[in-house]
């Protein structure tokens, strides 16, 4: 690569470990020259997360829990401090209760079903409202879906209804926020090693699934949905909204 992100300024949400898709999308978005802000959820994390970034050029690592309001002001307010444009959002943020993934989904309690659509669909859209103010120069606002919005994967169950949500929401966002020339777009990642997956029930049989049955034969390596994100950030993107990209090693086109 070639500084594709050279002077933009990127906010990524959902760096949980360095097992986490969005610290994959952060050390490439480093590698292509961004300036990154980002956001943690605890104290823990944050500690977590200055030593992951250690050497990043980092503008701001603020507290967001994205179920909070006055969290979501706040942010907005330390972005404006900045002083810059914000040109890129990554949103990878996604929960859903345990036992609503390893029981029928015919059994799906309401709390559950609504705390899974409020943090893994609609925090996008309080993102979006939150960031947008400072991303005066247009720009690119992203987030992360899986196949199982569209198929029933299974044990994937209230997190599959909650992508759906979140896909559509992705639609609706890139048609308001078009006349502003921001972009909005998700990738659709192929199954990952991540600390979320191992919620799932049998992960490890989807793995080895998709290993053996999708068209590259292998499962997504991390830094592949990275790359897909620099070009969704990058002036390269610039005509790509309202999509949902598979980076998947191609799964999403099989039947059996």
């Amino acid at each position: 690569m070639s500084n594709l992100l050279e002077g933009k300024t990127a906010l990524i949400l959902g760096i949980a470990n360095k097992w986490s898709l969005a610290y994959a999308i952060a050390q490439a978005f480093w590698r292509e020259g961004a300036t990154l802000a980002l956001t943690y959820l605890g104290d823990r994390q944050k500690i977590a997360i200055e030593e992951m970034s250690a050497g990043m050029p980092l503008a701001g690592l603020w507290p967001c829990d994205v179920t909070k309001e006055e969290d979501l002001l706040a942010l907005t307010d330390s972005l404006r401090a900045l002083n810059r444009p914000l040109d890129a959002v990554v949103h990878s943020l996604a929960f859903a209760n345990r036992e609503d993934l390893s029981r029928p989904f015919v059994e799906t309690g309401r709390a559950g079903f609504l705390l899974a659509q409020e943090v893994s669909a609609f925090s996008l859209v309080a993102v979006a409202r939150a960031t947008t103010p400072v991303m005066t120069n247009g720009g690119a606002l992203m987030t992360l879906t899986y196949l199982g919005s569209t198929r029933v994967v299974p044990n994937y169950n209230v997190m599959g209804v909650a992508k759906a949500s979140l896909e559509a929401c992705v639609r609706y966002l890139a048609s308001d926020l078009g006349p502003q020339r921001i972009r909005v777009n998700a990738i659709s990642a192929g199954p990952v090693k991540t600390a979320s997956a191992r919620a799932i029930k049998d992960f490890t049989t989807i793995l080895d699934y998709v290993a053996q049955r999708s068209p590259l034969r292998r499962n997504t390596d991390p830094a592949e949905v990275a790359d897909t994100a620099v070009f969704l950030a990058s002036d390269l993107g610039r005509g790509v909204t309202a999509n949902t990209i598979f980076v998947d090693a191609g799964i999403q086109i099989m039947g059996l």
